[in-house]
């Protein structure tokens, strides 16, 4: 039997982004909604979710990154705004949205893909949407209250930061919520 680890791509969050985010979550909380909040900590604007490798491709996968990566200067982002997944009536996923350079971090998830999709991992079939989830559904939510909710909080924003890293994490599932383990890394140059 092989060793399989779950695996995704992604840019991390600075700390005072993370702590913006953190208060953003903190007044919803007040809310009620049936959902399981992001720790903070693992709040990041994933790139290219990669399910289950074999533990023997990181190295591999890393460089896809690299080479992605490769000429790419590094984004200037903010975070505003809330949404949902897939919708308002049937709310799955809350979370934020992004500003600032997106068409570049839109280039650079391409390339990813690209270069994952030549090695045989499947390519994303929906177009990219840079988002950070803040909370999952555990019910049905009420979404007038959701509604309520987002225009409350949807128009605070972030100062901006520099994502000039991507990296490739481990998630292991657990009840208390999900570990994540940096295995690799790439700098924008």
């Amino acid at each position: 039997m092989s060793d399989t680890i779950r695996t995704f791509i992604a840019i991390e969050l600075p700390e005072n982004i993370r702590s913006f985010i953190s208060k953003i979550q903190e007044n919803m909380k007040s809310y009620g909604f049936k959902v399981r909040w992001v720790r903070p900590e693992n709040i990041h604007i994933t790139l290219k979710f990669l399910g289950d490798i074999n533990e023997a491709d990181t190295e591999k996968i890393t460089g896809a990154m690299s080479q992605a990566a490769k000429g790419r200067p590094p984004v200037s982002l903010g975070v505003k705004g809330i949404g949902v997944f897939p919708g308002i009536k049937r709310p799955r996923v809350i979370w934020m949205g992004l500003n600032g350079d997106t068409f570049p971090l839109i280039e650079l998830q391409k390339a990813i893909d690209e270069n994952l999709g030549n090695m045989g991992f499947p390519k994303e079939k929906r177009p990219f949407k840079g988002h950070l989830t803040l909370a999952r559904a555990k019910g049905n939510i009420d979404s007038k209250k959701l509604l309520d909710a987002m225009k409350a909080f949807g128009g605070f924003e972030s100062e901006t930061f520099i994502a000039d890293k991507v990296i490739l994490f481990r998630s292991n599932l657990k009840p208390a919520g999900a570990v994540y383990t940096k295995l690799g890394s790439c700098q924008l140059p």
